[in-house]
C-alpha cells in the first residue's frame, strides 16, 4: 500500500521524470535538507559524469530552472518536501520518510541509476 494521501498512480507519475528520480534518490540517500545547487550538482554528475565546474552554464541553467519551477514544486505540492524559495532549500518531510520504501523500489528499478546517487 502506498499511503493514505498519495495514490500509486501518482507515485509512478512522480517517478516518471528522471531528474525527479535523481532528486528523490539524493534526498533519500542524504536524509537532510539540500539546496537547489546540491540537487543540480547531483543531476549533472549523474547525466554528464563530470563535476559541475566542468559543465557550461548553458548546460546547467535548464536543469536548475526545471528544478526550481517544475520538479521541486511538484514534490512540494504532494507534501514530500518543503521548499524555501528564498534560501533555495529543499527539505524532505515526514510523508517523504513514510513513502521512502515505495519510492526506493521505483528508483531501484531504474537501470540508469546503477548506484545510489550521491553528492
Amino acid at each position: 500500500m502506498v499511503g493514505t494521501s498519495l495514490e500509486f498512480d501518482t507515485l509512478l507519475e512522480l517517478c516518471h521524470e528522471q531528474h525527479r528520480r535523481i532528486v528523490l534518490a539524493v534526498l533519500a540517500s542524504e536524509k537532510r535538507s539540500l539546496t537547489v545547487s546540491d540537487l543540480t550538482k547531483a543531476i549533472v554528475k549523474h547525466n554528464h559524469h563530470t563535476p559541475l565546474l566542468e559543465i557550461s552554464e548553458e548546460d546547467v541553467r535548464p536543469i536548475r530552472l526545471s528544478l526550481h519551477h517544475v520538479h521541486i514544486p511538484k514534490l512540494a505540492d504532494l507534501s514530500l518536501v518543503t521548499y524555501d524559495r528564498e534560501r533555495q532549500l529543499v527539505e524532505p518531510t515526514a510523508q517523504f520518510d513514510q513513502l521512502q520504501p515505495q519510492l526506493s523500489a521505483v528508483i531501484d528499478a531504474d537501470p540508469e541509476l546503477e548506484a545510489p546517487v550521491a553528492l
